[in-house]
């Protein structure tokens, strides 16, 4: 990377940080976004978004990602793909410095998005039939499992709205919810138990994951006692963890390891700005992510500004 400054550098690609890539790229901030993997984040893998404003019809996830990262571009953005952040920090000049894959990036601000990726059961079975039954995308892994029983097991909005697209594909679906109701908003219940080839197993748990080659059974716990549900696939939504390992002890986090922001988004770190999934906040949504891309980069822009003298007179904020 040489000695290249950039005035706002983004970790991640998902809402937060493409909302945040379009703000200060239409500042005329330098701005460069960082993502390992594809933009968009966890919206790029759901099939259908019904909750973003402005948007009568459901769009889909994949759609609305790759128009949020084409917008930041039309407007300067730059977006870095294949990067992985390995850590965070100031160099000598007091601006923060961030270590890559590519090597170490300065900055004049950063904006942390990295987001949060999907929380797994952590049971006997899991890790060994990955890609081979058990899975956390039903929009990427739906078409493998046609004609099948698969299981989902979770509760909330992702849980039941990935059991309702599923329904449409494979021949038989089953909700393994640990408790006696869903989480989920009451349309997004309807809307699944509404099918016919949908059914729930209540207040049950999965213990393990089995099979051969690939996925056969699970074995429950229920109310009833031990059980063996036969199914080709899972599905498993439920929750996510901060993709933050790069951290360290560089920004302060909850016991979670979520980044602690005040209402600017500022981290503890001077320099250092939060944004979506990562925070530690109690709604995660696409909508509220894109608010505080929004959030973030108007106080770079504003940081950058008046390291450069440029701070327009009498601006407030």
């Amino acid at each position: 990377m040489g000695d290249e400054l950039i005035d706002i550098l983004i970790v991640g690609a998902g809402p937060a940080g493409l909302t945040a890539g379009l703000y200060g790229a239409r500042s005329g901030s330098r701005t460069v976004v960082l993502e390992e993997m594809q933009p968009g984040g966890q919206v790029a893998t759901t099939e259908t978004v019904e909750n973003y404003p402005g948007f009568v019809e459901a769009v889909g996830g994949a759609d609305l990602a790759n128009a949020m990262a084409e917008q930041a571009k039309v407007y300067g953005a730059e977006i870095r793909g294949g990067v992985s952040v390995k850590s965070l920090g100031l160099g000598d000049d007091g601006l923060p410095l961030v270590g890559t894959t590519a090597g170490d990036i300065r900055a004049r601000s950063c904006i942390v998005a990295s987001g949060a990726s999907p929380r797994k059961l952590g049971v006997p079975g899991e890790e060994k039939f990955r890609g081979r039954g058990v899975s956390y995308c039903a929009t990427c892994d739906a078409n493998f499992f046609r004609g099948q029983h698969v299981a989902v097991v979770g509760g909330g909005d992702t849980a039941v709205e990935e059991a309702t697209y599923l329904a449409k594909i494979v021949e038989r679906v089953t909700i393994i919810h640990r408790r006696d109701r869903f989480r989920a908003d009451k349309i997004v219940q309807e809307r699944a138990l509404a099918k016919e080839n949908v059914s729930v197993r209540w207040n049950s748990t999965v213990k393990s994951i089995e099979g051969e080659q690939k996925v056969t059974h699970l074995v429950l716990d229920t109310p009833e006692g031990e059980a063996k549900l036969e199914c080709g696939g899972v599905f498993v939504f439920v929750g996510y963890i901060p993709r933050g390992e790069f951290i360290g002890d560089a920004l302060e986090t909850d016991g979670r390891g979520y980044i602690v922001t005040g209402a600017e988004m500022a981290t503890s770190l001077k320099g250092y700005w939060a944004a979506g999934d990562i925070r530690s906040k109690a709604m995660r949504q696409i909508v509220s992510a894109c608010g505080e891309g929004a959030t973030a980069a108007f106080h770079c822009i504003r940081y950058v500004e008046e390291q450069l003298g440029t701070t327009y007179p009498g601006r407030q904020g």
